[in-house]
């Protein structure tokens, strides 16, 4: 039979300790990072209500040529998303992204109101990896003003 000393209870106790803070600071750090997972629900997903509705979250796709409509005496703009499938009305108040374009993608964050209009607070617009900032493409024009063309 083993004996179980002062200095080996002591140890054990520590040991116990250690893996129990050990444990409890990396589930505290899994469940951080899973709330904080940042996604965006497609148009397509918005249609089929698989976004909640009335609960902030963040939708994208492409903005459809044709459909985006500014308020001639306010800030208030709306215009229409869409992904390969669907399309869902968008409605925003405040000052737009210098990147922001008809058929140009975004994600914006907000609450879907219905399953057919989100109310953005917050408007991103995406770019590709072809886009250069215009201080850069003004830097790389030639005599002619045309762009340096890729190697």
């Amino acid at each position: 039979m083993i004996k179980i000393t002062k200095k080996s209870k002591k140890r054990i106790i520590r040991i116990s300790i250690f893996f129990f803070a050990i444990s409890s600071f990396s589930a505290l750090l899994i469940y951080a990072f899973s709330k904080n997972m940042v996604y965006f629900y497609t148009p397509s997903q918005v249609i089929e209500k698989e976004a909640p509705l009335e609960k902030f979250i963040r939708v994208g796709g492409m903005v459809k040529k044709g459909s985006v409509l500014r308020s001639n005496n306010n800030l208030k703009i709306s215009f229409k998303i869409y992904d390969l499938e669907q399309q869902i009305n968008v409605m925003y108040e405040g000052i737009l992204p210098d990147l922001f374009a008809e058929g140009q993608g975004v994600v914006m964050t907000g609450r879907l109101i219905n399953s057919n209009t989100f109310i953005a607070d917050e408007v991103l617009a995406k770019h590709d990896e072809n886009y250069m900032p215009p201080e850069v493409a003004d830097m790389m024009k030639d005599a002619n003003g045309e762009l340096y063309k890729k190697w």
